[in-house]
């Protein structure tokens, strides 16, 4: 019994299941995030706020989806011991995507609540001057949410002698991991988690008081907000429950087993690239958020089969 239990999955979760998700999520994802921001930027005459906040959405994804190589390359290959500059910068720009991404949808689904309130954008939050300063304020925002992890993984490095790259439930002293884990819980994940759903539902409140007015025009806006919303849900919740019982696992007065210790951490290893899979699904909310983007990229492809034609 002692000896099966000895036995730590973790190992070949890395190398046949983190290895491939990450390489599929790459391969996937950054095709059609690389679509979207070509798409914002050669193609769409004109922004507005929503199209701010997607945009760094978009830009946030492509550069998470470029470490994602690198990750599975490691797995695949078992190599524990990182080079400390490239591990301290893959967990920055991994956390910082995780809790950029729902805050930005947060505000995308706060943009389409005030827009059915004020159609004709007079309120100030729909300017293209205010979604920029959210912008910027989003990412100092999600900058400092972070700042403490990248303190725990030098401690951590430091403490291997600047080798080993150790995952965030694997870091530093438990105690203290796990009151910063709880904290980066409840603010980069369920506070914009409910901003999402509340704003939703208020516009679905809004379109009943309103309904002989504006009959049915919103309706899809508020249901891919809706579907946005249970997408974190699903995609983000497990690896936070997850994340926070590993930690938990390692406090010294629970005195667990190695073997249960091995167990949890394989459940959580299992949730990770689950979470990250928003980077894949993004893009189908930017092409059905707005149909002027949508509309965009349709002409530019016109324009440009009609120009080859011209040339054959």
């Amino acid at each position: 019994m002692g000896s099966n239990c000895s036995d730590d999955i973790t190992p070949l979760l890395e190398r046949y299941y983190l290895s491939p998700m990450y390489g599929l999520e790459f391969a996937i994802g950054f095709i059609g995030n690389l679509v979207v921001v070509l798409g914002y930027i050669f193609c769409l005459p004109t922004w507005k706020s929503t199209n701010v906040y997607l945009f760094n959405l978009s830009i946030s994804d492509l550069i998470f989806l470029c470490t994602l190589p690198e990750l599975s390359y490691n797995y695949t290959y078992n190599q524990k011991y990182f080079n400390s500059r490239l591990c301290v910068i893959n967990r920055y720009i991994l956390f910082v995507n995780l809790y950029a991404s729902i805050l930005f949808m947060m505000w995308v689904s706060v943009d389409r609540f005030l827009l059915l309130c004020h159609p004709q954008r007079e309120h100030i939050l729909l300017t293209l001057k205010a979604s920029l300063c959210i912008t910027i304020l989003n990412w100092i925002w999600v900058n400092v949410q972070i700042a403490p992890l990248i303190v725990f993984i030098i401690q951590d490095l430091d403490a291997n002698n600047w080798t080993a790259c150790q995952d965030f439930a694997s870091l530093g002293e438990a105690r203290l991991v796990l009151i910063y884990s709880i904290v980066l819980t409840i603010t980069g994940y369920v506070i914009p988690l409910l901003g999402l759903f509340i704003s939703s539902q208020r516009m679905v409140s809004t379109l009943v008081k309103r309904e002989e007015v504006l009959g049915t025009s919103f309706q899809r806006p508020v249901r891919i907000l809706r579907a946005s919303a249970i997408m974190f849900l699903v995609l983000y919740t497990p690896i936070h429950v997850m994340r926070n019982v590993r930690v938990v696992s390692r406090l010294p007065k629970l005195n667990l087993s190695q073997c249960s210790l091995d167990k949890i951490n394989a459940v959580y290893t299992v949730t990770r690239p689950i979470a990250f899979a928003h980077s894949v699904i993004n893009p189908v909310f930017y092409f059905l958020m707005t149909d002027s983007f949508k509309e965009a990229l349709l002409d530019k492809w016109r324009q440009l089969k009609r120009t080859l034609l011209t040339k054959s």
